[in-house]
């Protein structure tokens, strides 16, 4: 027999997230009803989050290289990041990685979208630091296309590197997702990551016209990583532009440079931005869900019930006015009572 739950408190619902007071009904898992009805509880219960962009094996080397130029710190084959990845155990990489994912799972997050750096090596240190986790991580390899066929795609570095063609076309048969950096030190790669028609871009912080016109044509999704770029000195990329054209995801990007707490990437977004909270909270939720094709990211009947719960009567987000605005730009770890994830 299944076993239903019942969750009440001030639901965020279906994607404009209005606040509805009531109740979720779950079963098996997933979102079996939402119901309207009167409630004494201050709780707000969201959709977990899915972060759209992370390099996890970067967990073993936080806040290093500080003061470094972004190719130094990152680029591949010797930028700081990557030597520190040799030299590192796969023991090693698999406990920091574990402790970062854990950290996501505790602060809300129900999957992530890894490049996964190393190859089918790398590959397996995050299926070993993930196992026995509800996080899901939507992993694309990197470097070779062995990785990619253990994987659930290519992430690209950048059309800079190499061509892709080879790797575009083998994710293309495989159905799997292929998505590449583009536009992060400037415009110079964007049309030829463009021309791959990848399934998503990662950063867009410096596109010309022609560039969203491209996007807008081919509906290409972009995942964004404010936080990311401004400790980079990469600059700002222009969200609201990009939220007219196409789906814009969120992102946290390197362990290294950021923890991966989407609610400061929240805030981020929002505060360097003319988007709506609502704007927001759909980049950090169901916008990544889509690119991932995750059944999650939204409070509505048939989703997997990845839910998260804030005490709305947190010294923090009490007295509130509007809770949307209040989740995207002031909640925070400390906020969260409970997370209900489907993969537990």
């Amino acid at each position: 027999m299944s076993e239903e739950t019942h969750i009440e408190g001030t639901l965020l619902v279906g994607r404009d997230f209005e606040p509805t007071e009531g109740r979720v009904v779950v079963e098996d898992g997933e979102i079996a009803g939402i119901e309207e009805t009167e409630t004494d509880s201050d709780a707000i219960v969201i959709p977990a989050f899915v972060n759209a962009h992370t390099h996890m094996g970067d967990s073993i080397a936080k806040e290093a290289g500080a003061g470094l130029s972004l190719d130094d710190l990152v680029a591949p084959p010797d930028g700081l990041k990557h030597r520190l990845l040799r030299a590192a155990s796969h023991e090693e990489k698999v406990a920091a990685m574990r402790r970062s994912l854990s950290f996501m799972e505790r602060s809300g997050t129900a999957a992530c979208i890894e490049f996964r750096e190393g190859g089918v090596d790398g590959v397996q240190v995050i299926r070993d630091a993930s196992d026995g986790m509800a996080i899901e991580p939507v992993v694309l390899g990197r470097e070779t296309t062995d990785a990619m066929e253990i994987s659930d795609g290519f992430g690209a570095s950048g059309a800079r590197d190499d061509d892709f063609d080879y790797e575009r076309n083998a994710t293309r048969r495989e159905g799997k997702l292929f998505g590449i950096h583009a536009g992060e030190r400037d415009s110079t790669d964007v049309n030829p990551a463009l021309d791959l028609d990848p399934d998503f871009l990662v950063h867009m912080v410096h596109p010309e016209p022609l560039h969203l016109d491209r996007v807008e044509d081919s509906e290409i999704p972009i995942v964004v990583c404010p936080r990311s770029n401004l400790v980079t000195d990469a600059g700002v990329a222009p969200m609201a532009d990009l939220a007219e054209r196409t789906t814009v995801a969120l992102g946290t990007d390197n362990v290294m440079l950021n923890s991966p707490s989407m609610f400061r990437e929240m805030e981020f977004a929002a505060k360097l931005s003319s988007l709506s909270a609502r704007e927001v909270l759909g980049m950090a939720t169901v916008a990544g869900a889509d690119i991932a094709g995750l059944n999650c990211g939204l409070l509505e009947e048939g989703r997997n019930a990845d839910l998260v719960v804030l005490d709305g009567d947190s010294d923090n987000l009490a007295g509130a006015q509007d809770l949307v605005r209040a989740v995207v730009r002031r909640a925070g770890v400390d906020d969260v009572t409970d997370v209900l994830l489907a993969g537990q």
